[in-house]
């Protein structure tokens, strides 16, 4: 299996897919982060801002941006420790968020809002892996809502 970081999809086919409807229920996108050292802003600005530390900025903000999509935030914790596999680098958080479905997440990944915070996404994510997910019907009932 071969893994690649991207802060951005480069491939257009992936860019296609993501625009299909997707599950007519309810997604969670799995976050795999990995930081930049320090934080570099395309717009070329000066900062002391780790990585870590710009994309926190951009994470506080789509955490108020998700309910206006129908989404939330559901879990974000550091990654400290790989029990089962082998990768070259580890990822340095994991993140999940929740949407409707990936209409609306799309939706609000083409936002405004979410263009103008993403700014701190770029500047921060040395890579990352979306995973799009949906809940197996009655394995977890009444654990995850």
């Amino acid at each position: 299996m071969q893994v690649l970081n991207e802060v951005m999809p480069s491939d257009p086919e992936r860019v296609r897919e993501m625009m299909a409807p997707g599950p007519d229920k309810p997604i969670y996108m799995v976050n795999l982060l990995k930081f930049k050292d320090k934080a570099e802003y395309k717009d070329g600005r000066a900062t002391d801002l780790s990585g870590r530390d710009a994309y926190m900025i951009y994470g506080r903000a789509v955490v108020e941006l998700l309910p206006k999509f129908g989404g939330r935030g559901v879990f974000a914790a550091d990654v400290t420790f790989l029990a089962l596999g082998q990768v070259e680098e580890l990822w340095d958080e994991v993140a999940i968020a929740t949407y409707p479905n990936r209409r609306a997440m799309v939706e609000m990944s083409m936002s405004k809002e979410w263009r103008e915070i993403s700014v701190h996404r770029e500047a921060g994510l040395k890579g990352q892996l979306n995973i799009e997910t949906v809940l197996q019907e009655g394995v977890f009932d009444g654990l995850i809502s």
